[in-house]
């Protein structure tokens, strides 16, 4: 299936839910056939969370390649490099907070400033529960900077009965907002 954009990036911070970014990556890979054009970046919080939650070190990077965060010369880093779209899920409240105040302290938030400046799409899957004003105000200032705020909030209307059918029509909702089309459970259908 074509994108209709010139590249994907994936952010993976230390927030909690790895499992969204792990089927997240499980659907780009069958979504995107060539996959040269699917770079993922992960934070060194990112990596423990994944470890601790998934029980793995790394996601399966057959067909992309991942950065670490302190890779500050690959090519994500460069609004030249044409990547169109980019998806951090999950993303944490301090990831939200440095990218809403411009500071690329790492890969992933200068990938995102990339995204911002170059006024390309950026969506992030927060994951925090409850926001304080503190990340009310940060999640404001990304949106007017650009971005799009997607909380990782599942969806009950369809009954799931599983985790897997709980958490699939999000993926694909995420992919959607990122303009990625995927089959997925649709109201009134």
């Amino acid at each position: 299936m074509e994108t209709k954009t010139g590249g994907i990036i994936v952010g993976i911070t230390g927030a909690s839910g790895a499992v969204l970014g792990q089927m997240l990556l499980e659907k780009l890979r069958v979504l995107i056939p060539s996959q040269k054009r699917l770079k993922v970046v992960i934070t060194d919080t990112g990596r423990e969370v994944w470890k601790y939650e998934l029980g793995t070190p790394l996601p399966d990077t057959n067909g992309f390649q991942v950065y670490r965060d302190n890779e500050i010369f690959a090519d994500i880093a460069s609004g030249s490099a044409g990547y169109e779209t980019m998806i951090v899920c999950p993303c944490s409240m301090g990831s939200v907070g440095r990218i809403a105040s411009g500071v690329s302290s790492g890969l992933l938030t200068r990938a995102a400033d990339v995204m911002l400046k170059e006024r390309r799409r950026l969506v992030l899957v927060v994951r925090e529960s409850p926001l304080n004003l503190i990340h009310l105000r940060n999640l404001t200032s990304v949106t007017e900077a650009g971005a799009i705020v997607f909380p990782a909030s599942p969806f009950y209307y369809h009954k799931p009965g599983s985790m897997d059918e709980l958490l699939n029509p999000l993926i694909d909702r995420i992919l959607q907002t990122a303009g990625i089309e995927s089959d997925t459970y649709r109201w009134g259908s």
